[in-house]
């Protein structure tokens, strides 16, 4: 059957095929996919599709473009490696066939009847853990950004589902005693939900447990003024009944304790040891305000899955960054698991990162723990070997667990592992100790940030929540600026809550200064700086220098070759010394990108304390010279991207800046798909464009932009070209470079000539064209004239477009640019078309495939050519060779992801179709180009596309249809200011009503 596909209902619509996202199309085509996930394996109707995608108004071709829709499903499902049909014909319909593949909202089903099993049987951690997974499966109201009456019925019936679900999740964890640590949490769901009784009861009931008697009464309060206001009734009975409780201080409201099977102490004394062994309690007190880690406390439950059972010990592992949360994730399940470890609870802080001591040596942890376990001081040895031997044997057959925090490295570790037992370790570290993946019985956790919710949480429970309440959307911007991190969050809270007049938008604004905010998150016992300063000072000595160059750069991830640039080593050795920064938690990995590269990512706090290093450790001249290493090696893979991809959109011009060799072999890997690469590292290009321009590196940022604007143009990421552009702009004024200049006014022009701004496109191509010529730069000349050529065709100047293309066209050949020559023969034959002489376009457009295909196949130079030759060949009537260039064409874009490329050459074909007489065939091709051109948001191509579908409406005979088509089409073509297209939409619609 190929590649499982998981199809997630419970938040945005997706469907993934192992770690890749499936492209889903359209608004039509993922209410079509909602449609069938309602009711797997049932026949959806063609007509409830079409009811419920065009509501009470669907046009005639509704039913065809259903059978489209279904088609694009089908074929991205079968690209994403699905071997049989997903989607298969059954009348009146189609039937979604989900044998051997996943959907989520099935999955939650499961887990939450599995979870009320295990609740039914008082197996309360089980049901815990089995409701926090079904809880984990939603990213949002379910069906989010999908339409229609029957899904948004499904929608709120999943949303009821998930509430139910919650609230019983809820019942279990008081019955297991989190009275406390539930309030945050349940506090916002009332929030959200303030007439939803069971939540408020729950959240009494939590209140009243754990001390806030108060807070229950103000929360039954809050509820019966809510339900007078809104409801015009009182509270229900079980609230009621439970306030009254809470009045009269109830017994019944107690929690009943958890039983928890306990095998009895040890009690034999150790062979010579004397007295019976004692039986320690050492933990330290619970972490205060503790909030999320649900997937994490549930994955170390497992260390305890057998407990009272069997001889093996297990040992847990949690790693992460500094003041990700470690010690308080290790103490919160260490308190849960104590019940499951008669024998004692040992902990050692092992001090691997601190600032003021050195790390705890192994012999002097043995000691104390002997003593704790009953061992009198006079038999204990004083060899490690011996006192690592007497440890063990203490230890056999009893249970007893021991929470090792902060250790730095296995080696101090190692002694302090038992030899059998029923014994349990957990560690803690910002080390991966590899070595213990050997282990027979074990858990790994690596903590991240907290989630958005989390954090707020957390932040709740220490300021307030009142105060949190007060203004969301400024703690959302706090969470963020504090990375999220606990730490970090946990110093913001103290001062809110040391300073009750400060506001939360108040420290969000001190913070916002990245100047700033070490220092204002390093106040008191915790610090951030100092927290990070532990890990970097045992950093090599180039580990530590790449990690302070990473911190100069702006891009938000990055692959290995960027640290060997920084570093100017080979990118092996830059690789080793990543994966150094990676185990000592100062770098996260984030993914593995389309080109096979892992990305990695600095955290906002940990790129600020790196920067800071660098300032103060690194000579100016040493910084500079990394970035500008980063850059021209950023430049050297973009400019082959480019020249690999298609040279016939650039400007013709690049800067003298040096380009820094890089390998071969890691080029080619890198450049196998270039549009591909270009979007994995679209957001760090768009950065560096601004990094260098910020820094006068005014060469680096104009060609940086010039050699990316194929890509920027390609798929249509216009904001990130403009903000390109203008910026590169203003470096190169203030360096003097008219070449720079000239080139980002030419790209300014080429954007709005995209976006059909003729006068602006005209005002920055003429610049463009003058500052070239100040500059001496016949080449980049040429290529502004071809696109001011292009602005006055569409200004309706066709003796002005002509003498640009004839200017450029020479020039062109003087200088051997034969992409661009190409490229301005192809626009000559377009403007001879528009002033009705196809003969002589012909000439023009023939010649111009000619050089296309000369210059290699599949380009997007060669697929504009073919769309030229193919609207000639309509204007001669030669209809049979129009079908087939705008058929090759089609291909090309398609496999280039231009979208608007794909609607205009669709829109030639189906041109083409129904003028050949084949109306149902062209009206469907046209139907699909028309989807398209929405999708891109091209207001032009959309317009043109609804005058041929006016004429296929009108050729059946349906003049209102035709009619609708040309006011739509009238509309488009005028908010883009088309003048010659809108003239011809007017005149139709005078013939048609005339």
């Amino acid at each position: 059957m190929g590649e499982q596909l998981s199809f997630k209902v419970l938040g945005p619509l997706a469907v993934t095929a192992g770690d890749a996202g499936v492209p889903l199309g359209g608004a039509r085509q993922r209410t079509i996919l909602a449609l069938l996930l309602l009711t797997p394996g049932r026949v959806v109707s063609v007509d409830t599709m079409v009811d419920t995608v065009w509501s009470s108004n669907p046009p005639p071709t509704a039913r065809t473009q259903v059978a489209i829709c279904v088609a694009a499903l089908r074929k991205v499902f079968k690209g994403a490696g699905v071997s049989e049909d997903v989607i298969v014909t059954a009348h009146p319909g189609y039937v979604l066939n989900t044998r051997d593949h996943v959907i989520d909202s099935l999955r939650f089903a499961e887990l939450v009847q599995s979870a009320e099993q295990h609740s039914k049987e008082g197996e309360f951690p089980d049901a815990a853990h089995a409701y926090a997974r079904a809880l984990d499966l939603w990213r949002g109201p379910a069906f989010a950004g999908v339409g229609g009456e029957p899904v948004e019925d499904e929608a709120g019936r999943l949303e009821e589902h998930r509430l139910n679900a919650y609230d019983d999740s809820i019942l279990v964890h008081l019955e297991l005693g989190q009275h406390q640590e539930l309030i945050p949490g349940l506090a916002a769901m009332v929030r959200e939900h303030p007439l939803r009784e069971r939540t408020r009861h729950h959240l009494m009931l939590a209140q009243y447990r754990s001390g806030r008697r108060a807070d229950a009464m103000e929360t039954y309060r809050d509820a019966h003024s809510r339900f007078i206001d809104e409801l015009g009734i009182e509270p229900g009975p079980d609230l009621k009944e439970l306030h009254d409780a809470i009045l009269r201080d109830d017994p019944s409201l107690a929690p009943a304790p958890v039983v928890v099977e306990r095998r009895p102490a040890a009690s034999q004394p150790v062979a010579g040891a004397g007295p019976a062994l004692a039986v320690p309690s050492e933990l330290p007190p619970d972490v205060p305000a503790f909030t999320g880690r649900i997937e994490e406390l549930a994955a170390l439950q497992s260390l305890v899955a057998g407990a009272g059972e069997g001889s093996a010990s297990t040992i847990g592992l949690i790693t992460g960054a500094a003041g990700i949360g470690k010690s308080g994730l290790a103490m919160r399940w260490a308190f849960r698991a104590a019940e499951y470890f008669p024998d004692g609870q040992l902990f050692a802080d092992l001090r691997g990162y601190d600032e003021h001591h050195e790390p705890v040596p192994a012999h002097d942890v043995l000691s104390r723990f002997l003593r704790s376990l009953g061992v009198p001081g006079e038999q204990i040895p004083d060899d490690l070997e011996e006192r690592v031997a007497l440890y063990r044997s203490v230890l056999t057959d009893r249970s007893v667990l021991i929470v090792l925090d902060n250790a730095r490295a296995y080696a101090q570790v190692r002694p302090l592992l038992p030899g059998g037992g029923r014994c349990c370790v957990l560690v803690t570290s910002r080390d991966q100790m590899e070595e213990l993946v050997t282990w027979p019985s074990q858990a790994r956790v690596h903590l991240g940030l907290l989630s958005e919710p989390e954090a707020v949480e957390l932040l709740t429970a220490i300021v307030g929540e009142r105060r949190i309440a007060a203004a969301p959307d400024d703690v959302v911007r706090l969470v963020e600026l504090c990375d999220r991190l606990p730490l970090a969050l946990r110093i913001a809270g103290a001062r809110l809550a040391s300073k009750p007049h400060w506001t939360a938008k108040y420290l969000a604004n001190r913070l916002t200064d990245e100047r700033r905010r070490l220092d204002e998150l390093s106040q008191g016992e915790s610090q951030i700086r100092a927290s990070l300063a532990l890990s970097y000072k045992y950093l090599s000595e180039d580990a530590a220098r790449l990690l302070r160059r990473l911190g100069l750069l702006d891009v938000p991830d990055f692959t290995a070759w960027v640290g060997a640039a920084l570093l100017n080593k080979e990118v092996l050795d830059a690789e080793l010394l990543i994966e150094d920064l990676v185990d000592a938690q100062f770098l996260e990995v984030v993914s593995v990108d389309v080109t096979g590269q892992l990305r990695y990512r600095l955290h906002s706090l940990v790129r600020l304390y790196a920067r800071e290093c660098a300032r103060k450790e690194e000579a100016e001249p040493d910084r500079t010279a990394a970035v500008t290493r980063f850059l021209r090696t950023l430049l050297t893979i973009a400019e082959e991207a480019d020249r690999r991809e298609s040279a016939s959109t650039g400007t013709g011009v690049h800067s003298a800046v040096q380009r820094r060799r890089i390998d071969s072999e890691l080029l080619e890997e890198l450049l196998a798909a270039p549009l591909e690469w270009y979007e994995t590292e679209r957001l760090a290009l768009v950065a560096s464009v601004r990094q260098a321009a910020r820094l006068g590196l005014a060469d680096l940022a104009w060609d940086l932009t010039v050699s990316a604007s194929f890509f920027f143009g390609t798929r249509s990421y216009t904001d990130d070209y403009r903000r390109c552009s203008e910026e590169a702009l203003e470096a190169a004024r203030a360096s003097g470079d008219l070449r720079g200049q000239g080139a980002m006014l030419f790209a300014l022009g080429c954007i709005e000539l995209v976006h059909n701004q003729m006068d602006e496109s005209f005002t920055y191509l003429a610049d463009s064209v003058r500052l070239y010529e100040e500059a001496g730069e016949d080449h980049g000349r040429a290529v502004a004239l071809r696109s001011l050529g292009q602005t006055a065709r569409a200004r309706d100047q066709l003796d002005e477009a002509m003498g640009y293309f004839t200017e450029a066209l020479r020039i062109l050949r003087e200088v051997g640019d034969v992409h661009t020559e190409c490229h301005t023969l192809h626009n000559i034959a377009e403007t001879e078309l528009v002033a009705g002489r196809p003969d002589s376009a012909l000439t023009y457009a023939l010649e111009a495939v000619r050089l296309a295909e000369g210059l290699g196949s599949d380009t997007r130079n060669l697929a504009q050519a073919l769309y030229r030759l193919g609207m000639v060949h309509l204007a001669l009537d030669e209809l049979a060779d129009a079908e087939k260039e705008f058929l090759r064409a089609v291909r090309i874009v398609k496999e280039k992801s231009d979208g608007v490329g794909l609607a205009f050459t669709l829109l030639g074909l189906g041109e083409a179709r129904l003028r050949r007489g084949n109306a149902q065939q062209a009206e469907t091709t046209l139907a699909d180009a028309l989807e398209v051109a929405e999708e891109c948001h091209s207001p032009l191509a959309a317009g043109r596309v609804r005058l041929v579908l006016a004429e296929v409406s009108r050729s059946q005979g349906r003049t209102e249809e035709a009619c609708e088509h040309l006011r739509h089409a009238k509309e488009m073509l005028a908010e883009v200011g088309a003048l010659i297209w809108v003239r011809r939409a007017e005149k139709a619609l005078a013939e048609l009503v005339g």
